[in-house]
Formats: C-alpha cells, sequence, structure tokens
C-alpha cells in the first residue's frame, strides 16, 4: 500500500515533529489517501513499476526509483499484524543534529563521519518486539550475618550471628520487551532501552509511512528466555533492599512462580547510521523515542598522528624560545 496526498498526489509520510501525517510536497496535513497495491509480487513497486529489492522479514521500504514508500499489507496483517507501536517521536533532521551534538567530541574521527552525505543515509527502522506479562509469586531464601566488634583492654573482640532471610512478594510484570529482529543484535537492542511504553499505542499503518519496518522474526516462545533473564534480575533488585540491613547475604533460592502469562507483538522506533570506515562497518542506534545513542566512533590514524605532529612541532618551538631566551639571560 502507499499514501498519496489527495491535492497533489505525492507520497504522505508520518511526521515525529508534527504527529501527523504530512505531505512534503504540498506541506498539507492530515491528506492521505490509502491506495493498496494491486500486485502479488511485492518486489514491484506498485508506483512506478520499478523491481524494489525486498528482504525475506521486510514489512516497511522505501522504493529506490521513485522515493515512494511502500508498506506490504500481507507482512502487516494477520498473523504479523502488530497490536502496538510507539510511533517515531524524532525526525530524520532531528536525529541528525543530536548525532552530530553528541558525538562533535570525538575529533579523531574521519572527517566525514558526521558530514551531510553520510548521515542522509540513516534509516528510520520499526523494530519488531514481543511484549510480555507475568503475575508472579517471588520468594526468596538467604543466610544473613551481622558482625558486631568491641575492645575489652587488651583484647578486641568480633562476634558473628547468622539469621535466616526468607522474602515474599506477588509481582505484576507488563510489557517485558524482547527485540524479535536477527538483523538487530539482542545486546545493542538492550542497550537501546528502555522505551516509555507509556506511550504505547493501537497500531496504525500510517505510522510506517516514511520509515523502514520488520515483521517479526522469531515466534515468542524462541526469544521468551530474555524475557524472562529480565523478569528475575528485577525480582532480584525488588528483594536487595530488604535485606540491606545484614552485613552480609549470601542467597541460598530464589524463586518465580508464574499464575498468568500472555505475550503480545508490537513495534518501536530505532534509528539507524551505518559508517564505512577502512572495510569496517561501525553502526550507530538511536532510540526513535528518547535519542539514546549507542555505538563506537571510528578512529583516524591520520589525525591522531597530525595532532602529535602538531604537539611535537609545538613543543619543539617552545623548547628553542627557551633556550634563546636563556642565553640572553
Amino acid at each position: 500500500m502507499i499514501f498519496k496526498c489527495k491535492n497533489c498526489g505525492g507520497n504522505v509520510v508520518y511526521s515525529p515533529e508534527r504527529h501527523a501525517m504530512f505531505c512534503p510536497f504540498c506541506e498539507s496535513e492530515n491528506s492521505e489517501s490509502r491506495q493498496d497495491g494491486g500486485q502479488s509480487d511485492l518486489s514491484v513497486c506498485p508506483n512506478c513499476g520499478g523491481q524494489v529489492p525486498v528482504a525475506e522479514h521486510t514489512s516497511a521500504t522505501q522504493c529506490p526509483y521513485c522515493d515512494n514508500y511502500l508498506i506490504f499489507d500481507e507482512r502487516v496483517k494477520g498473523q504479523y499484524a502488530p497490536g502496538k507501536i510507539i510511533p517515531f517521536q524524532m525526525g530524520k533532521e532531528s536525529c541528525k543534529n543530536l548525532l552530530r551534538e553528541k558525538l562533535k567530541k570525538h575529533i579523531f574521527a574521519p572527517t566525514d563521519f558526521l558530514s551531510e552525505s553520510k548521515l542522509n543515509g540513516i534509516q528510520g527502522i520499526y523494530v519488531p518486539y514481543w511484549f510480555y506479562d507475568y503475575d508472579t509469586d517471588c520468594g526468596m531464601q538467604a543466610e544473613g550475618t551481622r558482625v558486631r566488634t568491641w575492645r575489652s583492654g587488651d583484647l578486641m573482640h568480633t562476634e558473628t550471628s547468622y539469621y535466616n532471610i526468607v522474602r515474599n512478594m506477588e509481582v505484576g510484570f507488563r510489557d517485558i520487551p524482547v527485540d524479535a529482529s536477527v538483523q538487530m543484535p539482542d545486546d545493542i537492542m538492550d542497550l537501546v532501552e528502555p522505551f516509555g511504553y507509556d506511550q504505547l499505542e493501537e497500531f496504525q499503518e500510517e505510522y510506517l509511512s516514511g520509515f523502514y519496518a520488520e515483521k517479526y522474526n522469531m515466534t515468542s516462545d524462541l526469544v521468551e528466555s530474555r524475557a524472562v533473564k529480565k523478569r528475575d534480575d528485577d525480582v532480584a533488585e525488588m528483594f536487595r533492599p530488604t535485606y540491606s540491613a545484614y552485613s552480609n547475604v549470601r542467597i541460598l533460592n530464589q524463586n518465580v512462580q508464574v499464575k498468568s502469562r500472555a505475550a503480545s507483538y508490537g513495534l518501536l522506533p530505532v534509528w539507524r547510521y551505518d559508517y564505512q570506515y577502512k572495510d569496517k562497518l561501525y553502526p550507530f542506534y538511536v532510540n526513535g523515542q528518547t535519542g539514546k545513542i549507542v555505538g563506537t566512533a571510528p578512529l583516524s590514524r591520520a589525525k591522531v598522528w597530525a595532532y602529535a605532529g602538531t604537539l611535537w612541532a609545538c613543543l619543539t618551538l617552545i623548547l628553542v624560545f627557551a633556550n634563546n631566551i636563556l642565553r640572553w639571560l
């Protein structure tokens, strides 16, 4: 499907800044008219007929010929229909400015690292996520110690008391996120979090226009172990303040009994900037809602050596100048 402008026929996209559909050609808002593709072959652009490269899990992309943003009905409906979404809160220009501001201190990065031509290649991607809900009974058993010391005459005494610690609580977890994209590194997606899940909305296809998107690559049962680890780590953190009064605590057992479980499917916004330098890819990921950046900047050896050479030349001049002054004294 394509969203066309009723006024001028241009491709209408979702504008994060306006929180509305926007036509970049006639600058009208909410003028979209949905047009279904009518093609069984996803690789054929319904607007210009060009051959569009479509990966196995792509659900929204851009035609490389007419630049229209395409959404594939078959991959956003039925079993692949997202139930919820956080729309992009940061547009392309805002993301480019954020990257320049946050990464400008990397003075040894290559000269074109934050150039306009390179940053224009950033892509806004809706990443597929599973969200897990658990109602649980949580228990913990531990051994705690308290140590008391005192002096009596010339002797120092130490008394260690041992305690059996038992804790129980009921905890309800909502929307524990786990990405379901093979293309996105799990550790990076964990670092891009957290999102503000209070902004989760009911999915609307219009939000995809202007961005790339994937349908889920893995079913909820295949990635649930990551949600379970997040859940259990949170349980351990919840218990921690309850035994802080002890000198030392040794955890003997932590048990989480699940009374009810549910999984739902949705999309979260991520900007990706890929910078290629000397045959190595340096990817940067930006949370499309909060602006959190994850990535490592490349190091230009030429800049490092140039800086070192400049510093050495300055030191040499200072030493020569100091030596000449000493001669005149």
